[in-house]
């Protein structure tokens, strides 16, 4: 029964705010934000809408809706929500690894490391960086500039005026000044934290100038060493700062956001500019479940991005204008100039970001479904080794006529042609399956143990218990029985067939295991089924009665028209075969017989 929205959609007011879809079972389904909320919600009730948002419309049954004073508060609450309820149609946040950030820790002597642990403990995180390289450049030029502590030591006021701490192998070789033991002050090792603080938020000017005060001051005092090694972290300073930049310094704090899609996903990048040099890069990835405009994907990564990075940069470059304004926010579409190069290498990220992605996916998902699917595998059949190499047998013959089998390979769960083979049956006359069975898979492995060659972790007969028998009775006979694992595949209800169970395993019929196992029967059964009967078409040109002479071919044609090949003849009654090519001829066939025996393979 369809669900009568009319009387939700009056009561909508035209105001900001948050809107939800929700189902019968009362679970939210959807979330989304609105500058005109009755505007907003009546659009999905429109014609033309795509797919999944139709699926989701049938799914919901009631719309529920929270008003708020501004755009910016409708934003925010949206992007809260999304994270705390994980609606099903909702964007779905696809950065699933954990960014590094540079951690000035709240310590009474701060210790500057690199982590992925986000730890709300009152520390100053910097970041997140994408780049894992940029991070630990800027944690270098922060260390050639300033001598900070490494060590874990809890270095508390009590503990240094006590004398409990001595200096290590860090002081002797000139990277920390000991504060631990009191031979660098707190003042001026704090002085030194401010100014890395700065240097992580984009301020390098400022440190700049602070450190050309303390050079002329290290000068007028006739400190020439302590100036000249000031000027040496000024010349390491403005170094960075040259290969920073990448605009002049007219353009001084804006957050930067370039945007790129493909079918299923869409990439934003964000650049931090500070004094016209990047200072952090972070690329957010989202999937839209059901269709979302361009511009309100923008809105939710503008909003969750600069949310992550602690952004408080009052311009915001970007190639349109969001679908929801923030207060106090200016957006910056440039047309020329730097802000439009800035803009440009936003988005250049973001395609990067993009190809990479699914290089990553074309590269990985194929190995890692391999892999899950053989391990399944080995689940199901309760293997002791992961089914790499698996192989399958299969027989065909036709009343026992030209009997002939096939053993197919497959290796990392593809066919390995290559190593694909045929049998003839030497040793069985008539249709017997059960002995052709044991012939070749004897004979299989016989020449694979001779020849030093890897056995199978798994081997496959098609058949059921019979066939299996007859294939775990060769495998005994070799030493093989516990070596290697064999089951049967019955083709009637497709049960699988274990060693002395008489129980067959069902698989659901779109189990990955039982896909596999079709797919080796199937193929070894083409296989053998072609050899079958390029052979037959052989046989009825030329076969064993050509080697008798007496026997022409009017008497090989009454003979195989009759019997049908020539396993069938030895074993046809004398006076049979007398009736149809008369006696002369049936003796001669006769003597040919007890001179030419069958041949038996190897047992």
């Amino acid at each position: 029964m369809a669900v009568d929205y009319k009387p939700i959609l009056s009561s909508m007011p035209p105001k900001p705010g948050v809107y939800m879809f929700v189902d019968q079972n009362g679970t939210i389904i959807y979330v989304g934000k609105a500058k005109n909320l009755k505007k907003r919600v009546s659009s999905y009730f429109a014609k033309n809408q795509s797919g999944k948002t139709t699926v989701m419309l049938k799914r919901a049954v009631n719309i529920k809706h929270i008003v708020v004073n501004t755009e910016e508060d409708a934003l925010l609450l949206e992007n809260n929500m999304i994270k705390e309820y994980r609606p099903r149609y909702n964007i779905l946040l696809k950065d699933d690894k954990t960014y590094p950030w540079i951690c000035v820790k709240n310590e009474n002597i701060p210790r500057v490391f690199l982590t992925r642990n986000y730890v709300k403990d009152g520390s100053t995180y910097f970041g997140p960086y994408t780049s894992t390289s940029m991070a630990r450049t800027l944690l270098d030029l922060i260390r050639k500039l300033y001598q900070l502590r490494s060590c874990n030591l809890s270095l508390t006021p009590a503990g240094i005026s006590s004398g409990k701490f001595k200096v290590c192998l860090e002081y002797h070789i000139g990277n920390c000044k000991a504060p631990c033991v009191g031979s660098q002050t707190k003042e001026e090792y704090d002085n030194g934290i401010n100014q890395i603080k700065n240097i992580l938020r984009g301020n390098i000017s400022t440190v700049k100038e602070h450190l050309k005060e303390m050079m002329k001051r290290y000068a007028g005092e006739m400190r020439f060493e302590e100036a000249h090694a000031v000027k040496e972290k000024l010349d390491i300073l403005s170094g960075f700062q040259l290969k920073s930049t990448i605009v002049g310094t007219v353009i001084r704090n804006v957050d930067v956001f370039g945007i790129a899609e493909d079918d299923t996903d869409t990439y934003v990048s964000y650049l931090k500019v500070v004094d016209g040099a990047v200072i952090q890069v972070f690329t957010l990835s989202m999937k839209s479940v059901v269709a979302e405009e361009k511009e309100s994907l923008l809105s939710f990564a503008i909003t969750e991005i600069r949310k992550r990075v602690s952004s408080d940069s009052p311009e915001i470059i970007v190639p349109f204008r969001p679908d929801m304004s923030l207060e106090g926010i200016k957006y910056t579409v440039p047309r020329k100039g730097d802000k439009l190069r800035l803009l440009e290498l936003a988005e250049k990220n973001a395609l990067y970001f993009k190809l990479e992605q699914k290089k990553r996916r074309e590269a990985v998902k194929p190995k890692d479904r391999t892999s899950q699917n053989l391990e399944k595998m080995k689940a199901d059949f309760q293997l002791a080794d992961l089914p790499v190499h698996i192989e399958c047998f299969d027989n065909s013959n036709i009343m026992g006529s030209y009997p002939v089998a096939a053993c197919v390979v497959f290796r990392n769960g593809k066919p390995s042609k290559k190593e694909y083979r045929h049998f003839n049956i030497k040793s069985v006359d008539g249709p017997n399956d059960f002995a052709s069975m044991e012939e070749v898979v004897y004979r299989r492995y016989k020449r694979l143990m001779e020849e030093k060659r890897s056995l199978p972790q798994l081997i496959i007969v098609d058949g059921g218990k019979g066939q299996l028998s007859s294939a775990v009775k060769s495998l005994a006979r070799l030493g093989l029985e516990n070596r290697v694992a064999v089951v049967g595949i019955a083709e009637r209800l497709e049960e699988i067939f274990f060693p002395n169970d008489p129980v067959p395993l069902y698989l659901d019929k779109n189990s990955v295991s039982l896909k596999i196992v079709q797919q080796l029967r199937d193929e070894a059964h083409r296989f053998g089924i072609s050899f079958h009967r390029n052979k037959r078409s052989a046989g009825m040109v030329g076969s064993e009665l050509d080697n008798i002479k007496g026997i022409g071919p009017k008497s090989k044609e009454l003979l195989l028209s009759n019997l049908g090949s020539v396993a069938v003849i030895r074993k046809t009654p004398v006076e049979k075969i007398t009736e149809l090519i008369g006696q002369k001829k049936s003796a001669l066939l006769s003597d040919y017989f007890k001179n030419n025996p069958i041949k038996s393979y190897d047992l």
